[in-house]
This record gives C-alpha cells, sequence and structure tokens, in this order.
C-alpha cells in the first residue's frame, strides 16, 4: 500500500498557500520527506507571486511532536566531538536551519496554526513564522532537556530574541511545558480562539493578511527586524529609509486622497 504524502500542500482562494502536515498516526513527527516538501514549499511560496499568505497547520492528537527521532533507527551514530556538534547544528539536520532561515527571510506573511500540541523541532519552525495563531487546546513544549541537551535549530536564540528570558527559563531550564494562554502572554502567538472555531477564524485571519499591501507587507517584515536590533535613532532612520520607497509609490498617493475624502464624507477608519 502506497503511504500518503508526509505534507499535503493546495493553493485555497487564489492567493493562500497552505502546507499540512499529514502524519497523524506518528503525531505529525517531522520526517526527512514532510521536511523536503516543505521546504518546496517554501520555495514556491516565494517564487510565485500571486501567493499572498502561507498557512502551515496540521490535523491529529499533536500539531507535531518535533524531528521524528525514529528515522535513523536504534544504530544512529553520535557525535564524538563538540565540533562535530557544532557543525551539525550549523549545517543543521534534516534542512530545518536552511528552511527556518528562508521563512524569516521571504518578504512575505507566513502563518503557522496549532490546533493542539507543538513540541520540539516544529516550535522551533513556528519560531520562524510571522504569525502564530493558536488554539485553546494547543500547548507547547521543548522536550530536549529529558535528554540533557538544549533545542538544536535555533529554539534558543529565536525564543529568547522572541519572548524574552523569563519564559524561555520556564520552557528550556525548567523543561515545563505551557498551554494557549500563558504563550499568549508570554508572547509566544499572537491569538488563541476557541477550539470550534478556530479552523474559520484561522482562514479569517489569513484572508485579512492577503488583502494588505503587498510591497508594504514585505517592508515592514524587513524593518521591523531591523529595528529590533539597532539603537532609537538607527531604528527611526530604518523607518524613514522604508517609507521614502512606499510614499513615493503612486498607489499611497491614490489611497490617501481617496482615505481623506472619506474622512470629510463622516466615515471613519
Amino acid at each position: 500500500m502506497t503511504e500518503e504524502p508526509h505534507m499535503l500542500v493546495e493553493v485555497v482562494e487564489e492567493n493562500i498557500l497552505v502546507a499540512t502536515f499529514n502524519r497523524p498516526d506518528k503525531l505529525n513527527a517531522m520526517s526527512i520527506d514532510l521536511m523536503t516538501i516543505l521546504d518546496q514549499a517554501v520555495e514556491r511560496f516565494r517564487d510565485t507571486p500571486e501567493l499572498r499568505v502561507m498557512l502551515i497547520k496540521s490535523h491529529g492528537r499533536y500539531f507535531s511532536a518535533g524531528a521524528d527521532l525514529k528515522a535513523n533507527g536504534p544504530q544512529r551514530e553520535f557525535p564524538t566531538k563538540g565540533s562535530q556538534v557544532r557543525d551539525q547544528h550549523r549545517r543543521g539536520a534534516n534542512l530545518m536551519r536552511r528552511v527556518w532561515d528562508e521563512m524569516e527571510y521571504i518578504e512575505k506573511p507566513i502563518v503557522v496554526a496549532h490546533h493542539a500540541r507543538c513540541v520540539g523541532g516544529s516550535l522551533e519552525m513556528s519560531l520562524s513564522c510571522d504569525f502564530r495563531l493558536a488554539a485553546e487546546s494547543a500547548s507547547y513544549a521543548f522536550p530536549e532537556a529529558k535528554f540533557g541537551v538544549l533545542p538544536a535549530t535555533n529554539g534558543v536564540s529565536r525564543l529568547v530574541r522572541l519572548i524574552g528570558p523569563h519564559w524561555a527559563r520556564l520552557l528550556i531550564m525548567a523543561n515545563m511545558p505551557i498551554d494557549a494562554q500563558e504563550a499568549r502572554i508570554a508572547g509566544l502567538v499572537h491569538k488563541v480562539y476557541p477550539d470550534a472555531s478556530f479552523e474559520s477564524d484561522v482562514m479569517g485571519f489569513c484572508r485579512h493578511l492577503a488583502q494588505q499591501n503587498a510591497e508594504m507587507i514585505g517592508t515592514a517584515k524587513v524593518a521591523i527586524e531591523l529595528a529590533h536590533d539597532l539603537g532609537a535613532h538607527q531604528a527611526a532612520a530604518v523607518e524613514r529609509l522604508a517609507n521614502s520607497s512606499l510614499m513615493l509609490s503612486p498607489e499611497y498617493k491614490d489611497l490617501m486622497v481617496s482615505h481623506v475624502s472619506n474622512i470629510g464624507k463622516g466615515k471613519g477608519y
């Protein structure tokens, strides 16, 4: 019997690319096949102008249990030198680090929707997405501490950058999971939706994103990352540089004229 694809990819509503983890019987563990399909989907999203939003989701008991640890079997080889470990982390096993980096670099929005537990490598992937949406049933954990190690593909660096050391200590050092509401408080997820309406709420969010100006979205993604790393004066310069291109667009002038006209007619924001 032919095995189903480990990830399903489809275009919905003409401009939203949906990539769905499709290994519910394996807790959506991230196999090499799954990572290869995800890599191709990310490149397709990047290279297709008509696609405005990418959504990553899954179905089953887990969003994902993380990397497929059974892939190499019981005879897997373990490194014997620290330099080997560092090289593995730098180059990234199973394409992970390269794919996560590309997801961050693409000047389009990537959304991930967690309907259930999100663990290990799948959480590291999610940290590279622009928007993280959670169902009330979602939860988050880094299980690497059970093996006496740290998350291997930017789990520490991106997590601290996103939510700070306070919550990172709870997830990594204390090896404790957090639920969806704690994740929202920590700043790990942007929205928490009811389980019953989660799918429709997620699609509504993606439709809203798809309606935003594409040049603004791409420029904002770059500017926000730069501003985060710079001092106040340099960050303000990034603002000016970004708007110096956006505000020269004929579209900006037309939209502003239309907006001012609507205000004159008593219409609000």
